[in-house]
């Protein structure tokens, strides 16, 4: 999946049905608010609850600072 993916427009988490962010290695989507990331696995992103993954408050910023 790359940034320009119309698809991206229309995912949302699973959760609390926000937006999604893709991560700068193209590999997983994250949900800033949960701190959830959710793998994309063979460009098909894995968006079921259990799929995400809890990210704790240092992998957060590391994933959210400019």
């Amino acid at each position: 999946m790359n940034p320009t993916d119309p698809l991206l427009k229309i995912l949302a988490c699973p959760i609390d049905k926000g937006p999604l962010s893709l991560l700068p290695d193209g590999n997983a989507l994250y949900n800033p608010r949960l701190h959830r990331r959710y793998p994309i696995v063979d460009g098909v992103p894995q968006l079921l609850p259990s799929s995400g993954e809890q990210l704790d408050e240092t992998e957060h910023r590391r994933l959210t600072s400019p």
